[in-house]
């Protein structure tokens, strides 16, 4: 059941929860007063529990839902700023990600809401319950072009709340009577489901779909990105959304260095046979305290390979574990970067990824009308609202 739950406390989880990607819940940067836990106690506090069954365990974390109260849904991308992103307009219906992916780039925008980047982030999902209705009053106005849309760019629009809340399928079917074109990413196999849309915009050139795959390795992706689709589920995906004549990039995302980075021709190799046109990638990106969390991940999954990820990482970094400047957060620089980057267009060339996606058609677009035919729209609108 979803609901509003606010009493899950601010301090660290004891330990990692099983389906959680986060083993810690850092206080908010924002926040004067803090308490962490450190990882020692947390190790502690593990030990204890083999001996002692009554000694205090894991914190059960359910999903909590939370709505959100927006008044708009269409984002702009500054340019400015954002000169490696290729796209200027974005729909996110969801802030938070139940995937659960321990380096995710987006869990700091969780501390603008007054919570953690690390287990709130995964556990409590904002969801934006009219998104379909503020769609259609945005497409319906003058100043509105038709322009692409990048579905989502922040958090997956096909997390798993999304097969219940069915938010992004809304926000297709307004999309396909409207025929506002739109590219699609996810890391989930739950985006078959709407090949019915998918598969008609596709013919009209109106969508094509990032599949992200950041391993083949199940047990590393298990870890890494617990809730999300398996590797083979991704792959699967790739093939059924190929089949029904979708254009599909396969995004190696992220590469990281010195535990993934050698699986990148393997996973074109894949993408490629599995029916992808083309390949993108994006490195390790590590903003804010996202860097703790991937470091505590580091030292509790892979001990014996943490000191020597670290120190790749921070050669792509000049020295830090982050640059956020803009034209360098997506590929790093230096020797070690520029290594990963060669590789990448080597292999993506050997398997015939190096198409570059199409640009999405606007020739259809359909203004819709917000007065007395604003019924036609009201079935994806408002069905999923009581």
């Amino acid at each position: 059941m979803f609901g509003m739950d606010y009493s899950y406390p601010d301090a660290l989880p004891q330990g990692p929860q099983r389906g959680r990607g986060a083993g810690l819940n850092p206080g908010n940067r924002f926040e004067t007063v803090r308490l962490h836990v450190l990882g020692d106690a947390l190790d502690e506090a593990a030990a204890r529990r083999l001996t002692d069954p009554d000694a205090p365990g894991p914190l059960r974390t359910p999903t909590t839902v939370l709505p959100d109260q927006t008044r708009s849904i269409i984002n702009h991308v500054d340019e400015q700023t954002s000169r490696d992103i290729p796209f200027r307009w974005t729909i996110n219906p969801y802030r938070g990600c139940e995937h659960g992916c321990v380096y995710c780039y987006a869990r700091p925008t969780h501390e603008l809401l007054g919570m953690s980047s690390g287990l709130d982030f995964e556990s409590r999902v904002v969801a934006k319950f009219d998104a379909a209705k503020l769609l259609v009053e945005e497409l319906a106005k003058p100043s509105w072009k038709g322009e692409p849309i990048m579905l989502a760019g922040v958090t997956d629009i096909y997390q798993p709340v999304e097969r219940e809340l069915k938010l992004t399928r809304a926000i297709l079917e307004v999309m396909s009577r409207c025929g506002q074109p739109a590219s699609l990413i996810t890391k989930n196999h739950l985006v078959t489901r709407d090949l019915d849309l998918l598969s008609d915009m596709a013919q009209r050139k109106m969508t094509h779909v990032g599949i992200s795959v950041t391993t083949l390795d199940n047990k590393l992706a298990a870890t890494l990105e617990p809730r999300a689709s398996s590797p083979s589920d991704r792959l699967a995906a790739i093939r059924q959304l190929s089949r029904a004549g979708v254009s599909v990039m396969v995004m190696v995302a992220p590469i990281i260095p010195g535990l993934t980075d050698r699986e990148v021709p393997a996973i074109l190799q894949a993408a490629a046979d599995a029916g992808a046109q083309s390949a993108g990638y994006v490195l390790l990106r590590l903003p804010h305290q996202v860097k703790a969390l991937f470091l505590d991940w580091l030292h509790r999954h892979v001990p014996e390979r943490a000191g020597h990820v670290e120190s790749l990482i921070r050669q792509t970094r000049d020295g830090a574990l982050y640059d956020s400047t803009s034209g360098v957060r997506m590929r790093g620089q230096g020797q070690v970067a520029e290594q990963i980057g060669s590789m990448f267009k080597l292999f993506r060339r050997k398997t015939g990824l190096n198409t570059p996606w199409q640009g999405l058609s606007s020739e259809h677009f359909v203004r819709p009308m917000t007065g007395g035919q604003m019924s036609l729209f009201d079935p994806p609108a408002t069905s999923l609202f009581p």
